[in-house]
């Protein structure tokens, strides 16, 4: 375990160097969500994916687009994070993401992995794909059953195989959603991914967002919060390549255990999105209403919205909350991350403050 006198050191130069982030915003991470459409139904989807209609921007528009960001910001320190829906569902994936290769970005994606056969795994290397998280959402009766996917698990399986097989990728990850129900699996599951040749799993907790809010039962308890915590905290301990989710501060005692680094809300100051319509957002997990949509680039200038708005990510939540304001984690904290935040209520949809610590 960390000390925790060096923990809050570290914590208290990143809140200063968050705050110069408001001023000064440094863009390193793009999500382009190609498509809304998406093979799977999955309970927790917060974007409401699936069998749905979908905007979607014509190729030429993310080439002019990826021009520009690459003139205006240049490519070494920048990631192109890939989502939908299931991008791969987009017909001209390879054509877009061969271009952003070619122009020397570095991307990964995220998927259910159901559509990634042998030839789809080599032309994922081809074109120059770096990482990738695919979901794994339990045991297979629990995974078919929460992703509304008959089939889906063995699929999903079949394509981590495919990529592990083909090789050549930096990270391949496996991304489990954790539930009041699958919780009992995750020692079930551990079992079976550390047989298997992937980097890392990455453990997150199902969030009251999206289709989640219409199934309660599934929402984690205080006692399931702190076993995930245990969890990974163990297994991180005894080496293992597993760590919790970028979302969420978790006060002294696990801070800087279950993940790399400390809690860092990145949207708006590292991250920017293009929404499968053109929106320009911050992160694709917020909730899309009219203060968090920051332009569109079919018709605004990408940049100058980047240099120029945000403002409403570049603050504190805490400030919008009077028992946010007045809590003692709220330098560390800020308000958590924007994707759980209630913007009608000004409150937190999480917190973790009685729960943890």
């Amino acid at each position: 375990m960390f000390d925790v006198e060096i923990k809050r050191n570290h914590m208290t130069e990143l809140m200063e160097y968050r705050k110069s982030l408001f001023s000064k915003p440094r863009l390193r991470n793009l999500f382009l969500e190609l498509t809304m459409r998406c093979n799977e139904n999955c309970i927790h989807c917060g974007s409401r994916c699936g069998e749905v209609k979908s905007e979607e921007l014509p190729v030429e528009v993310y080439k002019t687009f990826l021009d520009k960001v690459k003139k205006d910001f240049g490519t070494g320190d920048k990631m192109i994070c890939v989502t939908g829906g299931e991008p791969l569902l987009r017909k001209e994936f390879f054509e877009i993401l061969g271009y952003a290769h070619k122009l020397g970005f570095s991307w990964g994606m995220t998927s259910n992995g159901t559509l990634i056969d042998k030839e789809c795994a080599h032309k994922l290397r081809m074109a120059g794909m770096r990482t990738i998280s695919i979901s794994i959402d339990g045991l297979e009766e629990t995974h078919d059953a929460f992703r509304r996917t008959p089939g889906g698990y063995k699929k999903a399986m079949q394509g981590i195989n495919n990529l592990i097989e083909e090789g050549g990728f930096k990270n391949i990850q496996v991304t489990t959603v954790v539930t009041h129900k699958n919780i009992t699996e995750l020692d079930a599951l551990y079992e079976i991914f550390d047989k298997m040749d992937i980097d890392s799993w990455r453990v997150i907790g199902i969030e009251p967002m999206g289709r989640a809010k219409d199934y309660p039962e599934l929402l984690l308890t205080a006692e399931d919060q702190k076993y995930i915590m245990e969890f990974i905290r163990n297994k991180r301990i005894a080496g293992e390549p597993v760590c919790y989710g970028c979302s969420h501060y978790l006060g002294n005692e696990y801070e800087r255990e279950l993940r790399d680094w400390y809690f860092l809300c990145t949207a708006g100051i590292y991250t920017a999105s293009i929404t499968a319509n053109g929106d320009i957002i911050a992160c694709l997990d917020i909730e899309r209403r009219p203060e968090t949509i920051q332009g569109n680039i079919l018709k605004d200038d990408f940049t100058e919205v980047w240099n120029n708005k945000f403002e409403f990510f570049r603050r504190d939540l805490s400030d919008c909350n009077e028992k946010c304001r007045n809590c003692s984690e709220k330098d560390f904290c800020h308000g958590d991350s924007f994707h759980s935040w209630d913007f009608d209520k000004n409150e937190p949809l999480v917190c973790f403050k009685d729960i943890l610590f």
